[in-house]
Protein backbone atom coordinates (compact mmCIF):
# COMPACT_ATOMS: atom_id res chain seq x y z
CA UNK A 1 0.00 0.00 0.00
CA UNK A 2 1.39 3.38 -1.05
CA UNK A 3 0.86 6.14 1.49
CA UNK A 4 -0.01 9.65 0.39
CA UNK A 5 2.90 12.09 0.75
CA UNK A 6 2.84 14.20 3.89
CA UNK A 7 1.77 17.82 3.49
CA UNK A 8 4.54 20.38 3.81
CA UNK A 9 2.31 22.56 6.01
CA UNK A 10 -0.69 21.85 8.15
CA UNK A 11 -4.19 22.90 7.14
CA UNK A 12 -4.48 26.67 6.89
CA UNK A 13 -0.67 27.18 6.98
CA UNK A 14 -0.76 28.64 10.52
CA UNK A 15 -0.21 26.35 13.48
CA UNK A 16 -3.17 25.70 15.78
CA UNK A 17 -1.78 27.90 18.55
CA UNK A 18 -1.59 30.84 16.14
CA UNK A 19 -5.13 30.23 14.89
CA UNK A 20 -6.44 29.98 18.44
CA UNK A 21 -4.81 33.28 19.41
CA UNK A 22 -6.16 35.08 16.33
CA UNK A 23 -9.68 33.71 16.92
CA UNK A 24 -9.60 34.82 20.57
CA UNK A 25 -8.51 38.34 19.61
CA UNK A 26 -11.12 38.40 16.85
CA UNK A 27 -13.84 37.48 19.36
CA UNK A 28 -12.65 40.33 21.59
CA UNK A 29 -12.80 42.71 18.62
CA UNK A 30 -16.37 41.62 17.88
CA UNK A 31 -17.33 42.05 21.55
CA UNK A 32 -15.96 45.63 21.61
CA UNK A 33 -16.92 47.12 18.21
CA UNK A 34 -14.25 49.40 16.78
CA UNK A 35 -11.62 48.64 19.44
CA UNK A 36 -8.15 47.84 18.08
CA UNK A 37 -7.11 44.55 19.60
CA UNK A 38 -3.35 43.79 19.51
CA UNK A 39 -2.26 40.33 18.41
CA UNK A 40 0.97 38.48 17.61
CA UNK A 41 1.09 38.94 13.85
CA UNK A 42 2.98 36.01 12.27
CA UNK A 43 5.39 35.93 9.39
CA UNK A 44 3.56 35.02 6.20
CA UNK A 45 4.78 33.99 2.72
CA UNK A 46 4.13 37.51 1.44
CA UNK A 47 5.53 40.89 2.35
CA UNK A 48 4.13 43.08 5.11
CA UNK A 49 1.70 45.54 3.58
CA UNK A 50 0.38 43.08 1.00
CA UNK A 51 -2.52 41.72 3.06
CA UNK A 52 -0.83 39.68 5.80
CA UNK A 53 -3.28 40.85 8.46
CA UNK A 54 -6.36 39.99 6.47
CA UNK A 55 -4.84 36.69 5.35
CA UNK A 56 -4.13 35.60 8.94
CA UNK A 57 -7.75 36.27 9.94
CA UNK A 58 -8.96 34.38 6.86
CA UNK A 59 -6.73 31.36 7.53
CA UNK A 60 -7.86 31.22 11.17
CA UNK A 61 -11.51 31.03 10.07
CA UNK A 62 -11.52 28.94 6.89
CA UNK A 63 -12.45 25.29 7.19
CA UNK A 64 -13.72 22.41 5.04
CA UNK A 65 -17.03 23.32 3.45
CA UNK A 66 -16.38 27.07 3.32
CA UNK A 67 -16.67 28.99 0.05
CA UNK A 68 -14.05 31.71 -0.43
CA UNK A 69 -13.80 34.80 -2.60
CA UNK A 70 -10.95 37.31 -2.77
CA UNK A 71 -11.01 40.69 -4.51
CA UNK A 72 -8.49 43.46 -4.99
CA UNK A 73 -10.03 46.93 -5.43
CA UNK A 74 -13.12 45.22 -6.82
CA UNK A 75 -11.33 42.94 -9.28
CA UNK A 76 -11.13 39.15 -9.06
CA UNK A 77 -8.27 38.88 -11.55
CA UNK A 78 -5.72 41.38 -10.21
CA UNK A 79 -2.24 40.23 -9.15
CA UNK A 80 -2.98 40.45 -5.41
CA UNK A 81 -6.28 38.58 -5.68
CA UNK A 82 -4.92 35.83 -7.96
CA UNK A 83 -1.90 35.13 -5.77
CA UNK A 84 -3.92 35.04 -2.55
CA UNK A 85 -6.38 32.67 -4.22
CA UNK A 86 -3.55 30.36 -5.28
CA UNK A 87 -2.20 30.35 -1.74
CA UNK A 88 -5.60 29.48 -0.27
CA UNK A 89 -5.89 26.55 -2.71
CA UNK A 90 -2.58 25.17 -1.40
CA UNK A 91 -3.20 25.92 2.28
CA UNK A 92 -6.90 24.97 2.48
CA UNK A 93 -7.55 22.24 -0.13
CA UNK A 94 -11.15 21.54 0.98
CA UNK A 95 -12.30 25.14 0.52
CA UNK A 96 -14.33 26.00 -2.58
CA UNK A 97 -13.55 29.13 -4.60
CA UNK A 98 -16.07 31.49 -6.16
CA UNK A 99 -16.26 34.90 -7.80
CA UNK A 100 -19.89 35.44 -6.76
CA UNK A 101 -20.05 37.47 -3.56
CA UNK A 102 -23.46 36.08 -2.56
CA UNK A 103 -22.14 32.49 -2.70
CA UNK A 104 -19.12 33.07 -0.44
CA UNK A 105 -19.06 32.39 3.29
CA UNK A 106 -15.81 34.38 3.69
CA UNK A 107 -14.63 37.20 1.42
CA UNK A 108 -11.19 38.77 1.70
CA UNK A 109 -10.90 42.16 0.10
CA UNK A 110 -8.46 44.94 -0.52
CA UNK A 111 -10.01 48.40 -0.66
CA UNK A 112 -13.61 47.55 -1.71
CA UNK A 113 -16.88 46.20 -0.38
CA UNK A 114 -18.76 44.10 -2.97
CA UNK A 115 -21.55 45.91 -4.79
CA UNK A 116 -23.88 42.99 -4.04
CA UNK A 117 -25.32 43.36 -0.55
CA UNK A 118 -23.78 41.16 2.15
CA UNK A 119 -26.04 38.57 3.78
CA UNK A 120 -26.37 37.26 7.37
CA UNK A 121 -23.69 34.70 8.17
CA UNK A 122 -21.17 36.10 5.69
CA UNK A 123 -17.80 37.48 6.82
CA UNK A 124 -15.92 40.22 4.98
CA UNK A 125 -12.21 40.40 5.90
CA UNK A 126 -10.57 43.68 4.96
CA UNK A 127 -6.84 44.18 4.51
CA UNK A 128 -5.73 47.27 6.44
CA UNK A 129 -2.43 49.13 6.00
CA UNK A 130 -2.95 51.71 8.80
CA UNK A 131 -5.56 50.88 11.45
CA UNK A 132 -5.51 54.04 13.55
CA UNK A 133 -7.25 57.15 12.13
CA UNK A 134 -5.64 59.33 14.82
CA UNK A 135 -2.15 58.77 13.43
CA UNK A 136 -2.62 61.74 11.07
CA UNK A 137 -3.14 64.12 14.02
CA UNK A 138 -1.18 62.47 16.88
CA UNK A 139 2.16 60.64 16.38
CA UNK A 140 2.43 59.37 19.97
CA UNK A 141 0.82 55.92 20.36
CA UNK A 142 0.27 56.24 24.12
CA UNK A 143 -1.62 59.51 23.62
CA UNK A 144 -3.66 57.95 20.80
CA UNK A 145 -4.73 55.10 23.09
CA UNK A 146 -5.83 57.63 25.72
CA UNK A 147 -7.77 59.62 23.12
CA UNK A 148 -9.54 56.47 21.90
CA UNK A 149 -10.42 55.47 25.45
CA UNK A 150 -11.88 58.90 26.19
CA UNK A 151 -13.63 59.10 22.84
CA UNK A 152 -11.70 62.31 22.16
CA UNK A 153 -11.75 62.87 18.40
CA UNK A 154 -11.81 66.67 18.41
CA UNK A 155 -8.55 66.89 16.46
CA UNK A 156 -9.96 64.71 13.70
CA UNK A 157 -12.94 67.06 13.46
CA UNK A 158 -10.53 70.00 13.29
CA UNK A 159 -8.81 68.31 10.34
CA UNK A 160 -12.17 67.93 8.59
CA UNK A 161 -12.92 71.59 9.32
CA UNK A 162 -9.57 72.66 7.84
CA UNK A 163 -10.52 70.79 4.68
CA UNK A 164 -13.75 72.76 4.49
CA UNK A 165 -11.94 76.06 4.99
CA UNK A 166 -9.23 75.33 2.42
CA UNK A 167 -11.22 73.51 -0.26
CA UNK A 168 -14.88 74.15 0.44
CA UNK A 169 -15.58 70.47 1.08
CA UNK A 170 -14.15 67.46 2.91
CA UNK A 171 -11.64 66.01 0.46
CA UNK A 172 -10.96 62.62 2.12
CA UNK A 173 -11.56 60.13 -0.68
CA UNK A 174 -10.82 56.92 1.23
CA UNK A 175 -10.01 55.79 4.81
CA UNK A 176 -12.84 58.06 5.94
CA UNK A 177 -12.93 58.13 9.79
CA UNK A 178 -16.06 56.35 10.99
CA UNK A 179 -17.53 56.19 14.51
CA UNK A 180 -18.59 52.69 15.54
CA UNK A 181 -21.41 52.07 18.03
CA UNK A 182 -21.24 55.66 19.25
CA UNK A 183 -17.68 55.50 20.62
CA UNK A 184 -14.55 54.27 18.82
CA UNK A 185 -13.58 55.89 15.52
CA UNK A 186 -11.95 53.50 13.06
CA UNK A 187 -10.03 53.66 9.83
CA UNK A 188 -12.31 51.55 7.59
CA UNK A 189 -9.29 50.62 5.42
CA UNK A 190 -8.78 52.40 2.08
CA UNK A 191 -12.32 51.72 0.89
CA UNK A 192 -13.86 54.68 -0.98
CA UNK A 193 -16.49 56.86 0.68
CA UNK A 194 -19.03 55.07 -1.52
CA UNK A 195 -18.57 51.92 0.59
CA UNK A 196 -18.60 53.46 4.08
CA UNK A 197 -22.44 53.50 4.43
CA UNK A 198 -22.43 49.74 3.72
CA UNK A 199 -20.90 49.19 7.19
CA UNK A 200 -23.91 50.76 8.93
CA UNK A 201 -26.40 48.24 10.40
CA UNK A 202 -25.13 45.62 7.96
CA UNK A 203 -26.21 41.98 8.01
CA UNK A 204 -22.65 40.65 7.69
CA UNK A 205 -19.63 40.68 9.99
CA UNK A 206 -16.75 42.99 8.98
CA UNK A 207 -13.28 42.08 10.27
CA UNK A 208 -10.23 44.30 9.77
CA UNK A 209 -6.69 42.92 9.95
CA UNK A 210 -3.51 45.02 10.00
CA UNK A 211 -0.56 42.60 9.92
CA UNK A 212 2.21 45.16 9.92
CA UNK A 213 0.63 47.14 12.78
CA UNK A 214 -0.53 43.94 14.59
CA UNK A 215 -4.12 45.03 15.13
CA UNK A 216 -7.55 43.44 14.63
CA UNK A 217 -10.86 45.29 14.90
CA UNK A 218 -14.43 44.59 13.86
CA UNK A 219 -17.83 45.99 12.92
CA UNK A 220 -20.35 43.33 13.99
CA UNK A 221 -23.74 42.91 12.29
CA UNK A 222 -26.44 45.49 13.08
CA UNK A 223 -23.92 47.98 14.50
CA UNK A 224 -24.05 51.73 13.95
CA UNK A 225 -21.24 53.00 11.71
CA UNK A 226 -21.45 56.76 11.29
CA UNK A 227 -18.90 58.78 9.28
CA UNK A 228 -17.60 61.83 11.11
CA UNK A 229 -19.31 64.93 9.76
CA UNK A 230 -20.88 68.25 10.75
CA UNK A 231 -24.59 68.97 11.12
CA UNK A 232 -24.48 71.67 8.48
CA UNK A 233 -22.08 69.77 6.17
CA UNK A 234 -23.33 66.17 6.03
CA UNK A 235 -21.25 63.26 4.81
CA UNK A 236 -21.67 62.43 1.13
CA UNK A 237 -20.32 59.77 -1.19
CA UNK A 238 -18.69 60.27 -4.59
CA UNK A 239 -21.27 61.61 -7.05
CA UNK A 240 -19.84 60.73 -10.51
CA UNK A 241 -21.90 63.48 -12.15
CA UNK A 242 -21.17 64.70 -15.68
CA UNK A 243 -21.24 68.32 -16.86
CA UNK A 244 -25.04 68.25 -17.15
CA UNK A 245 -25.51 67.04 -13.58
CA UNK A 246 -26.53 63.51 -14.59
CA UNK A 247 -25.01 60.45 -12.94
CA UNK A 248 -22.47 58.81 -15.23
CA UNK A 249 -23.23 55.19 -16.22
CA UNK A 250 -20.72 52.37 -16.44
CA UNK A 251 -19.44 52.24 -20.03
CA UNK A 252 -19.65 48.43 -19.99
CA UNK A 253 -22.85 47.48 -18.14
CA UNK A 254 -24.72 50.78 -17.83
CA UNK A 255 -24.98 50.76 -14.02
CA UNK A 256 -25.69 54.13 -12.43
CA UNK A 257 -25.44 52.90 -8.82
CA UNK A 258 -21.99 51.27 -8.60
CA UNK A 259 -18.63 52.79 -7.70
CA UNK A 260 -16.81 53.71 -10.91
CA UNK A 261 -13.15 53.65 -11.96
CA UNK A 262 -11.79 55.96 -14.63
CA UNK A 263 -9.97 54.42 -17.61
CA UNK A 264 -9.00 55.17 -21.21
CA UNK A 265 -10.50 53.22 -24.09
CA UNK A 266 -8.56 52.06 -27.16
CA UNK A 267 -8.98 55.53 -28.71
CA UNK A 268 -7.61 57.33 -25.66
CA UNK A 269 -11.01 58.63 -24.56
CA UNK A 270 -11.82 58.87 -20.88
CA UNK A 271 -14.42 56.33 -19.78
CA UNK A 272 -15.93 55.15 -16.49
CA UNK A 273 -16.50 51.53 -15.53
CA UNK A 274 -17.60 49.49 -12.51
CA UNK A 275 -14.83 48.81 -10.02
CA UNK A 276 -16.49 45.50 -9.04
CA UNK A 277 -15.55 43.27 -11.99
CA UNK A 278 -17.89 40.36 -11.18
CA UNK A 279 -20.87 42.67 -10.63
CA UNK A 280 -20.18 44.37 -13.95
CA UNK A 281 -19.68 41.10 -15.88
CA UNK A 282 -22.95 39.63 -14.61
CA UNK A 283 -24.87 42.79 -15.51
CA UNK A 284 -23.43 42.57 -19.02
CA UNK A 285 -24.50 38.93 -19.30
CA UNK A 286 -28.04 39.77 -18.16
CA UNK A 287 -28.34 42.44 -20.87
CA UNK A 288 -27.45 40.09 -23.74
Amino acid sequence: MIEAPARAYQYGFLDEYAKKEIRRQTLKAVAIPGYQVPYASREMPLARGFGTGGLQITLSLLGPGDTFKVIDQGADDSVNAVNLRKFIVEACPDVSLTTRAEDATIIQTRHRVPEVGMSPGQILVLQVPYPDPLVVVEPNEAKRKQMHGEGDYARLLVKLYEDLVNFGEITISHRYPTRIHGHYVIDPSPIPRHDVPRLHMADALFLFGAGREKRIYAVPPFTRAEPLAFEDVPFRVEHFFDDTGARRPCARCGSRESFLDEFLDSYGRKQFGCSDSDYCARRQESRR
